[in-house]
């Protein structure tokens, strides 16, 4: 299935030794098919008894791995042979429905490997990241979800005001606080972040591409970075943009947006123009940053660079940027 975020340019695809590649995922866990169904979820009673339909589907995960079967497909069962797995999990999720089939998220985090394979059939414990590439956009996505859900149940298991033990309810979309006098509500955080594809004003078109510190040698990426209290995205962009690279810019128009659940960010994609072509990179994230023209770009595609992670929506903003060439 094709994934066109709003926003977007028509283009979705990638440059492969000098073509148009059309990708036919769009853009990494998006898309999700699964009805969350809301109203479900508030009601505990329901949800078990979902929870007890042997059609409903399972989806196991073992430390923010998914479970896999030999063919490195992730692992869906049913409910109707998994008792020994539920008796065994330390948090399930009611995800949503599929076609009207409950689908939950398993966690088996508390357990050593071995016995989180033994309990599903599986072979392999893999990172959802690993395994996109053979993934429509809708099974990564749901993935990703499920993924993303239980490593904060695991890190929301106490209160933050009184230290009070919480507990699970809404389907497992909620923890609240034991505490009779506490008593307070957690909701999964989201953590938003900008990614923005800057360009030179004038021409010949170019835009900025930087080195982050860590990254390997010759390897170049859009800059971004989370959005801070008390901001806009807008604001983050030319705040991060400024600090990383000594950049003022100007023209910044929200291009589209990606659920990068890892452990919970929202990736906010934007495109910017820059006021000048000097660039001061702060020497501690950024390590050093530079002008590429589309020719520059295509080359290095040919030379064999990734343009961009395969998953992440800098491809996307890469990709548009370059075709809009003709």
């Amino acid at each position: 299935m094709v994934v066109t975020p709003a926003g977007l340019p028509s283009w979705s695809g990638s440059w492969d030794g000098g073509r148009v590649r059309t990708d036919e995922r769009g853009l990494a866990y998006g898309g999700g098919w699964l009805d969350r169904a809301n109203g479900l979820r508030g009601d505990p009673d329901r949800v078990r008894a979902v929870l007890a339909d042997p059609g409903s589907v399972l989806l196991p995960f073992w430390q923010d791995r998914c479970l896999v079967s030999a063919g490195r497909a992730p692992l869906r069962l049913m409910a109707a042979d998994s008792a020994a797995l539920l008796a065994a999990a330390d948090e399930t999720v009611f995800l949503g429905l599929d076609a009207g089939a409950a689908v939950f998220a398993v966690d088996l985090s508390g357990r050593p490997e071995a016995t989180a394979l033994e309990l599903t059939g599986a072979v392999a414990a893999v990172d959802v990241r690993a395994l996109v590439g053979g993934l429509t956009a809708a099974e990564a996505a749901v993935q990703a979800y499920g993924k993303g859900m239980l490593h904060w149940h695991r890190g929301q298991r106490w209160c933050g005001s009184c230290g009070a033990v919480t507990q699970p309810r809404d389907g497992g979309h909620t923890r609240s606080c034991t505490a009779p006098g506490c008593g307070r509500l957690f909701f999964p955080r989201i953590e938003p972040a900008v990614i923005v594809l800057v360009e030179a004003p004038g021409e010949p078109g170019r835009c900025l591409l930087a080195r982050h510190r860590g990254a390997p040698e010759g390897s170049w990426s859009t800059l971004a970075g989370f959005v801070e209290l008390g901001e806009s995205l807008e604001d983050a962009v030319r705040r991060e943009l400024a600090e990383e690279a000594g950049v003022t810019v100007t023209g910044v128009a929200y291009q589209g947006s990606q659920a990068w659940p890892f452990p919970a960010g929202l990736m906010v994609g934007f495109r910017a123009t820059a006021a000048g072509t000097e660039v001061r990179v702060d020497g501690d994230e950024v390590v050093d940053a530079r002008w590429f023209t589309r020719a520059e770009l295509r080359d290095r595609v040919a030379a064999g660079h990734p343009l961009g992670r395969v998953d992440s929506i800098d491809r996307h903003l890469l990709g548009s940027w370059l075709h809009q060439a003709g």
